[in-house]
């Protein structure tokens, strides 16, 4: 039996989406799939890949450029095979509380690579943060570690289903 083979790409900013994409690689792998995970940036071909996961941060409603970038490069391929993207953002507990729909420039990749769904997890912002913004938001109040790693890796396993049914 083939292994399949699993790209999780990832663009962030200060490494709270690496962190989910890290998650959602090793649950893959513990589900019995041979994941890598990688930074957008290094992902130019995709050919050797059963199947794709790529997430961005979200900033003020923008996705990751990163992550944005990667799917435009490797559309033509991610047609050809199970596609899903995630984003990391909310900084509250609103991604648990009820399914937040992708933002529209994430719209737009998952129809430009046919990607199956979306999700959208909390993000991160902590004292070990870096860059003026963050540490203005946790000034405010509004910092804190929104990730929910139990969510997680139940889309992660969600995602083991489904390969493994097709």
């Amino acid at each position: 039996m083939n292994t399949k083979r699993v790209l999780i790409a990832y663009g962030t900013k200060h490494g709270a989406t690496a962190g989910i994409a890290e998650q959602i690689g090793k649950t893959l792998r513990e589900d019995g799939l041979d994941a890598v995970v990688l930074p957008a940036d290094d992902v130019d071909d995709v050919r050797g890949y059963d199947a794709v996961v790529i997430g961005g941060s979200l900033y003020a409603g923008h996705w990751s450029g990163k992550a944005k970038r990667c799917a435009e490069r490797n559309a033509d391929l991610l047609r050809h095979r199970p596609v899903w993207m995630f984003s990391s953002g909310p900084l509250d507990r609103s991604a648990e509380e009820k399914d937040i729909p992708p933002v529209a420039a994430v719209a737009r990749q998952m129809q430009l690579v046919g990607a199956r769904e979306h999700m959208t997890f909390g993000g991160s912002i902590t004292a070990h943060t870096q860059g003026f913004l963050a540490k203005a938001l946790l000034h405010e109040g509004k910092g804190g570690d929104y990730r929910n790693p139990e969510r997680i890796r139940t889309w992660a396993h969600h995602i083991s289903a489904e390969l493994a049914a097709a």
